[in-house]
């Protein structure tokens, strides 16, 4: 009811949920739910939300944005970390409460992440790659911290349940660590050699039944129960275990339809995710500790995602790029509570530390929708009136312009292509085959690197900024593919390319129909909308046969 009350205010659903779950919480007068219960299936429900970004998200996609996202993740939450340890310092705090703390704020939500880039249809778009696999190494780093974190809660002050001097503890530490790191290397290891080819085939066995709800159960059940073996048998958390378990099943032909099926179940127990959180929270630390909840929120939106967006730039990525990743930090979740939990029961973390901590998430939570609904304004405010910003994206990168060596052949009557994903490299292997010279634009520094060691004219960069279309030589071009999803990046392409060259020719994908009918009526552009492309193969096919009287083939969307 809460959730249908925000959404007629026009505030995101889940800000309703979070309300909900303060309503029915032990902290507020009324009716109580049943905490244990609401964890419990809130649990099932980051795990089937967490199995469901490893459908769509798989080891190429993570390979593919390791440079950034591993050191990315690791720099921001020392930065992260070392911010909460100077406030709890300031605060009187123990090194032990300060280090808890810390990690506590450096950790952004999986869940939180891909409801915001669900609801801007991003999740396959490169930045919402990066975003999760920034999110996905911090995951693992979570992993480790938690398993650590008891065999240094005595030389950090708390309580631990060795009684050790020094050396044995630290002999508990490494050996704490190494069977952390054996225990996950095993579970990955497995996961993709034996996993890869069992759960597929398992798929592809209870398919042939023709069962639609044993094919739901089937997909709920190997989530879950990946998810709870790799916690039992290696330690791995349930959400990273049913991540893994979603990039084995990815393999499987019919990862497509598992994504579809289990999405409702997905949306019904994520909701239940927001509630638990709520009713966790406490509204009293607002009244008591005001300037404490406001330096955790302002640590957890501001200064950690400045310190991400700079990273992002550092690394020469586009500010669209450093943006997004910002807004996708700018906020803490489950991993968050799981800690502070943790350090409060090794005596590490005091009771108002907790407290804050769920503060921090319920308000960074609540205000995330709005943070990624910034993105926009403030790229085009930043870009207007800081200079800085704008060298930092076209300041001497190699990789941004096409090389002095380039043959003539790539910088007339060539074709541009816009993204490398999957679309973008089907065409491009296509154009080389046939021998037909194509210029890649692409965000993704790993692929452009890839693309010139073989030899393929390439830049990188945010194909929405003329600058990028330009370094392809889109002036020269005959053709221009834009083979990413996104309508309104198409939009100023088109508007870049038909200003440099009026005579090009304009082809693009879109997944809208409605979009798709705007496109297809602007002049000498070719629109391909993805379910009516495929028919028209499908029925091309049919013809060709000759199993078929002539059909007349359906109306392009262009």
């Amino acid at each position: 009811m809460l959730g249908f009350v925000a959404a007629r205010l026009k505030l995101p659903a889940l800000v309703g949920y979070l309300l909900a779950g303060i309503v029915i919480g032990p902290a507020t007068p009324g009716y109580v739910a049943d905490l244990g219960v609401a964890s419990q299936l809130s649990e099932i429900g980051v795990m089937l939300l967490m199995f469901g970004v490893g459908l769509h998200f798989s080891l190429a996609d993570l390979m593919a944005v390791r440079k950034i996202a591993l050191p990315g993740a690791v720099v921001q939450m020392v930065v992260a970390t070392a911010m909460g340890m100077a406030v709890s310092h300031w605060w009187g705090w123990s090194l032990g409460a300060g280090l808890v703390f810390g990690l506590a704020l450096s950790v952004a939500s999986t869940v939180v992440l891909l409801k915001a880039l669900e609801g801007q249809g991003a999740v396959e778009s490169m930045n919402g790659r990066i975003a999760v696999g920034w999110l996905v190494v911090e995951d693992l780093a979570m992993v480790l911290v938690l398993v650590l974190l008891p065999a240094l809660a005595g030389p950090l002050g708390g309580s631990s349940g060795d009684s050790g001097q020094g050396a044995q503890n630290g002999a508990a530490l490494w050996l704490a660590l190494g069977r952390t790191l054996l225990q996950v290397g095993a579970f990955v290891v497995l996961m993709l050699v034996v996993g890869r080819r069992l759960f597929p085939w398992l798929l592809w066995q209870v398919a042939k039944t023709g069962s639609r709800e044993l094919f739901t159960l089937c997909v709920v059940a190997a989530a879950v129960s990946i998810a709870y073996g790799s916690a039992e048998l290696f330690g791995v958390s349930f959400a990273l275990g049913a991540f893994f378990a979603g990039m084995v099943l990815r393999e499987s032909q019919f990862s497509q339809r598992a994504a579809e099926e289990s999405l409702p179940l997905r949306d019904a127990f994520s909701v239940l995710f927001f509630v638990s959180v709520g009713m966790l929270f406490d509204p009293r630390v607002l009244v008591e500790r005001p300037l404490q909840v406001l330096a955790v929120v302002a640590i957890i939106v501001l200064g950690k995602s400045v310190a991400a967006g700079a990273l992002v730039l550092l690394f020469r990525y586009p500010l669209n790029t450093a943006l997004t990743v910002s807004a996708s930090l700018a906020q803490i979740g489950e991993f968050s509570f799981i800690l502070a939990a943790l350090g409060v029961s090794l005596k590490l973390l005091p009771p108002e530390g907790q407290s804050l901590i769920l503060a921090g998430a319920l308000i960074s939570i609540t205000l995330n929708p709005l943070v990624f609904a910034l993105i926009e304004p403030a790229q085009r405010w930043i870009r207007a009136r800081s200079a800085l910003a704008r060298r930092l994206e076209t300041r001497d990168d190699p990789l941004a312009e096409l090389p002095l060596e380039t043959a003539e052949a790539f910088l007339k009557r060539q074709v541009v292509i816009v993204g490398h994903g999957r679309v973008g490299r089907s065409i491009a292997e296509a154009l080389q085959r046939a021998g037909t010279p194509f210029v890649v634009a692409d965000q993704n520094r790993e692929r452009i690197e890839a693309l010139r060691e073989r030899g393929i004219a390439a830049v990188v960069g945010d194909a929405t900024d003329p600058a990028v279309l330009i370094q392809a030589h889109v002036a020269e071009a005959r053709v221009l593919v834009i083979a990413i999803p996104d309508t309104v990046g198409a939009t100023a392409m088109i508007e870049t390319a038909r200003t440099l060259n009026p005579e090009i020719r304009i082809v693009l994908r879109c997944h809208n129909e409605h979009e798709a009918r705007l496109l297809a009526a602007l002049p000498n552009t070719r629109v391909f909308l993805g379910e009516q492309a495929l028919a028209e193969a499908m029925l091309a096919d049919v013809q060709l046969t000759g199993r078929a009287p002539p059909v007349a083939p359906a109306a392009h969307a262009a």
